[in-house]
C-alpha cells in the first residue's frame, strides 16, 4: 500500500508540471528519497504511466486515457443528475439519446415506478419512425444520412397511428422545425404520448425526451417546452456528453 501511495504522489506531482519536471525534482516535491522515487518512476515508465524525454517526466498514455475515463464519468454523472432532477420536477421519465454511426442510441433513463418509462417493446433502433427520439433524432440528419437509415430500417406499422411509409416519414421531416419539439401521439405504443427536443452539436444529433400515458396528453406539451427552457442551462454539458 506505501508503495502505491508514494507513486500517486509521484504521478500527481508529474501531472503539476505540464513542461516535465526531472527526477532530483520530483522526489523533494513529494518528499520521497531519490533512490525510491527513482525506482518508482522507472516502474510507472515500464508500465506507460509516465514517459520520460531528456531526463523530464511527463505523463504517459496510461494516465491519459485515465484522466479521459474520470472526464467522461463526470460528464455521465452531470447528465443524470440533470435527468433526475428535470423528472421530479416534470413528473415524467425523462430520456437523452444521441444518434452515433447510423444508430439511435439511449444513452439515459430516469423514471420512477409512479412515473415508468415506456417498455421498449419494438427495438428503438429499428423504430426511429415511430417514437418521437428517432423522429427528433432523423430530423437533425441531412436528406442523404436520413435515406441511408431508412433503407436500412424502413417504416413498418407498430400502432393504427405509426406513420404509413418512408415518403410520408420523409415529408413529416423535411416541414419540422429543427430548433422545435417533435411530439407522437401512439405513434410506437397505443396509450402513450411522447415529445423530444433536438440538441445538435456540430454534425452531432442528440436530443431529450419525455413520455407521458395518452390520458395526460394535454401535459406533453407544457412539460416539453418547460424542458426546453431549462435544457439550456446545462447545453454545454449535454454537448459534451454526446462523445459518452
Amino acid at each position: 500500500m506505501g508503495s502505491v501511495q508514494r507513486a500517486m504522489r509521484l504521478l500527481e506531482c508529474v501531472a503539476g508540471h505540464e513542461n516535465g519536471a526531472p527526477a532530483k525534482q520530483l522526489a523533494r516535491e513529494t518528499g520521497l528519497a531519490l533512490p525510491t522515487a527513482y525506482h518508482l518512476l522507472r516502474t510507472l515508465v515500464h508500465e506507460g504511466y509516465l514517459c520520460r524525454d531528456r531526463g523530464l517526466f511527463f505523463l504517459g498514455d496510461a494516465a491519459v486515457r485515465l484522466s479521459s475515463g474520470a472526464a467522461q464519468q463526470k460528464r455521465r454523472g452531470t447528465i443524470v443528475d440533470a435527468l433526475a432532477r428535470w423528472r421530479d420536477a416534470l413528473g415524467a421519465p425523462v430520456y437523452y439519446a444521441v444518434y452515433r454511426e447510423g444508430e439511435i442510441e439511449v444513452v439515459c433513463v430516469s423514471d420512477t415506478p409512479g412515473n415508468p418509462a415506456v417498455e421498449e417493446w419494438a427495438d428503438f433502433r429499428e423504430t426511429a419512425h415511430a417514437h418521437a427520439v428517432g423522429q427528433c433524432l432523423l430530423s437533425q440528419l441531412d436528406e442523404t444520412a436520413r435515406r441511408d437509415h431508412l433503407d436500412r430500417y424502413p417504416v413498418r406499422p407498430l400502432t393504427p397511428y405509426t406513420v404509413r411509409d418512408n415518403q410520408a416519414l420523409l415529408r413529416r421531416l423535411e416541414r419540422a422545425n429543427r430548433r422545435e419539439p417533435v411530439t407522437e401521439r401512439q405513434e410506437y405504443a397505443l396509450g402513450t404520448v411522447c415529445a423530444a427536443i433536438p440538441i445538435t452539436v456540430g454534425t452531432a444529433a442528440g436530443t431529450m425526451a419525455i413520455s407521458l400515458p395518452a390520458h395526460q396528453a394535454d401535459r406533453l406539451v407544457p412539460a416539453v417546452e418547460q424542458l426546453q427552457r431549462e435544457i439550456g442551462q446545462l447545453l454545454g454539458s449535454l454537448a459534451l456528453s454526446i462523445s459518452i
